[in-house]
């Protein structure tokens, strides 16, 4: 698949897995390709948790729609209605989940290039992410990112060492097909923001002032 065509056709998968197994060299090849990404100060500051134990995928579901119902609760009107519409996971349904992390400590007290931003470490996490995503687009898998729990009890429930933060926790596997619309603006939760809107040239001026 043309890089392009993966970036524009990938999805935040929720309801399209089919639970189907993950050839041992396709997650090998998504995973090489996460580790090919570029880190500040060739640190590689991240792990990658394989999650295939049906007990700690139903733990992680739980404790992930008590962190739902936790923040419905914060919506009224319209919101809420939205929101309860939207499925946020797909962590039962998937075949297996990755949870990428990211270790400070990875690279020495002295990583070149952090010293004045610290967060370009767990910038480079993200980046294994991405790099991921695109990979198991590549390879026909869906991939969703849950983001509905709290660190420290993810932390407790793999183990994670002290110190050591769980960044994503990915819903991996083969789907029954990638929505050509993202689900947050089919739902009417948000709207596509146009690339114009996002461009600024020469200083942060207003978009519409520089075209």
């Amino acid at each position: 698949m043309d890089l392009y065509d993966a970036i524009h056709r990938r999805r935040d998968v929720r309801g399209q897995f089919t639970g189907a197994p993950v050839p041992d060299d396709t997650l090998h090849r998504v995973l090489a390709a996460a580790h090919a990404a570029p880190s500040v100060g060739h640190s590689q500051p991240w792990d990658f948790v394989v999650v295939r134990d049906p007990d700690l995928r139903r733990r992680f579901h739980e404790h992930v729609h008590t962190e739902r119902a936790t923040f419905a609760a914060t919506l009224d009107g319209a919101a809420a209605e939205r929101f309860s519409r939207i499925k946020i996971d797909g962590v039962l349904e998937s075949t297996l989940s990755v949870v990428v992390t990211y270790d400070p400590a990875r690279g020495g007290p002295a990583v070149l290039g952090r010293h004045a931003i610290a967060d370009t470490g767990l910038y480079s996490a993200c980046l294994a992410v991405q790099n991921l995503w695109l990979a198991a687009t590549a390879e026909g898998l869906g991939v969703g990112w849950v983001s509905f729990y709290r660190e420290p009890w993810l932390a407790d429930l793999l183990g994670i060492p002290d110190g050591v933060r769980p960044v994503a926790w990915l819903c991996l596997g083969p789907v029954t097909h990638l929505e050509a619309v993202p689900d947050l603006v089919r739902h009417g939760w948000r709207r596509d923001r146009p690339l114009a809107e996002a461009v600024h040239h020469d200083g942060w001026r207003a978009a519409e002032e520089t075209r």
